[in-house]
């Protein structure tokens, strides 16, 4: 039988003295998402079609819609940031969430908390702002994590390329490999990039937002922090998966 309270004091002194940025933004999307009508957990939004109207009034709300950002509408200034708390779908938010615990500990620990909270909202603002700059006549709604996220492995790659990840390739049976990060996330960047080129404005997976906040988060990783403060040791160990 699990001990709740014991469970409760663990996380608690592990965000005291442990990525504490990193949890709680993984509490808060976690949170939110449990509250909010796409989890179908809370009854008020009744079902069937009051639920999917109470998701897309939600999705309409709080996410990017490109064609009102471009035009300057003073709320939808705002969206890139509450975008980034807001989740299309139980794996959609799993997904994300796995990736940021997997590699924002470390990236947290060497930015420091605050600057790593500063760097996750702002890169995670450029990030949707670059998409709806590309289809700036979309009216689809653009919500998720994926961009600050994916502005985290780029610094990532920068400040730990030779640290050893534990990934998951379809192609190779799902086997359970480890290989160097820049391998991995390189990888997985041209993988982005090549979904981003053929990618329309049409729903689905926003795959330019993840090649801008990759190529945002590692810029701004080489200017801060190319001087000597990055890591090329390969002790430092993390374990995810190859695709978010």
């Amino acid at each position: 039988m699990i001990d709740w309270r014991r469970a409760a004091r663990g996380a608690w002194h592990g965000a005291r003295h442990g990525p504490a940025v990193t949890y709680t933004l993984i509490a808060a999307c976690c949170l939110l998402f449990a509250i909010g009508p796409v989890s179908g957990l809370h009854p008020a939004y009744g079902t069937g079609d009051a639920l999917l109207a109470a998701q897309s009034a939600y999705f309409r709300e709080w996410g990017v819609v490109p064609a009102e950002l471009i035009s300057g509408e003073p709320r939808a200034l705002l969206t890139p940031l509450t975008a980034l708390f807001v989740h299309g779908s139980w794996l959609h938010l799993l997904g994300n969430m796995l990736f940021l615990y997997v590699f924002g500990a470390m990236t947290e620990e060497r930015m420091g908390r605050i600057g790593f909270a500063l760097f996750y909202l702002v890169t995670g603002y450029l990030a949707l702002l670059g998409y709806a700059v590309a289809h700036a006549d979309s009216e689809q709604t653009l919500v998720g994590a994926s961009g600050a996220i994916s502005a985290v492995l780029g610094a990532f790659l920068f400040l730990f390329p030779r640290a050893r990840v534990t990934s998951l390739f379809p192609f190779l049976f799902f086997l359970p490999l480890r290989f160097p990060a820049w391998i991995v996330l390189i990888f997985w960047f041209v993988l982005q990039w090549l979904a981003a080129r053929s990618a329309g404005a049409g729903p689905g997976v926003a795959y330019l937002a993840h090649v801008v906040g990759f190529s945002v988060g590692f810029l701004y990783a080489w200017g801060r922090y190319r001087g000597g403060d990055r890591v090329k040791a390969p002790a430092a160990a993390t374990e995810g998966e190859s695709q978010p």
